[in-house]
């Protein structure tokens, strides 16, 4: 289904400030080589995580689904000088792209790449949180969700990506297993008397979360 006009989406595009060219480099390479190139972020949606970054200026930055490194990128535009940003991919080959990827950035100090189950690495990394992003297997998007609340810092943001899941969350019934979950994880947030919540319907859409204070 399809969400955004398609001109709509390439006046956004257009309008909207273009990446760096080590960004631009990913999204040529990834798009044109990988067999699952649509899981990349679009440029005005990495702009919108870099907007939200350099706003925040966060320490401790967390990203579950690194994919080949283009978000992690855009994330660490606003890190602080001692910042650190954490992020988490299962599939080892596409570690190593990002990896690679990371190498060209004037921040790779501050990445820190973790391979395997986020299930199993989000406890072990004991930071405050003041961004998170979301952008994994959907059915673990509540797991996910209910780890990193506790250790997200006041001021702390949570980002889930592909909220709308290509539409299919509008179906009735709904057959997708992913999409159910996405629906189940919106709603979970929906009801969380902890936090508040917009949804944006730029591309697939991105759910932002923060603590009621």
């Amino acid at each position: 289904m399809e969400l955004i006009n398609a001109l709509v989406e390439d006046y956004a595009a257009n309008i909207t400030s273009a990446d760096n060219e080590l960004l631009q480099q990913i999204q040529q390479h990834t798009l044109a080589a990988h067999p699952h190139a649509h899981m990349l972020s679009s440029p005005v949606q990495g702009k919108i995580l870099t907007f939200l970054s350099t706003i925040l200026q966060p320490k401790y930055v967390l990203e579950i689904g690194t994919f080949t490194g283009y978000s992690a990128l855009c994330l660490a535009e606003g890190l602080t000088n001692d910042g650190e940003l954490h992020t988490i991919e299962l599939r080892e080959e596409d570690a190593q792209t990002a990896q690679k990827n990371f190498s060209f950035s004037p921040h790779r100090q501050k990445l820190h790449l973790h391979t395997g189950n986020a299930l199993e690495i989000i406890p072990v990394l004991n930071y405050k949180w003041d961004l998170v992003f979301i952008d994994a297997d959907k059915t673990g998007y509540i797991d996910y969700y209910e780890m990193v609340l506790p250790r997200l810092s006041e001021r702390g943001i949570i980002i889930a990506d592909n909220v709308l899941f290509h539409g299919q969350v509008f179906e009735e019934p709904i057959k997708n297993k992913n999409a159910k979950a996405i629906v189940e994880f919106n709603n979970h947030v929906k009801e969380d008397s902890r936090t508040e919540q917009v949804l944006l319907t730029a591309r697939d859409g991105l759910l932002l979360i923060k603590k009621k204070k």
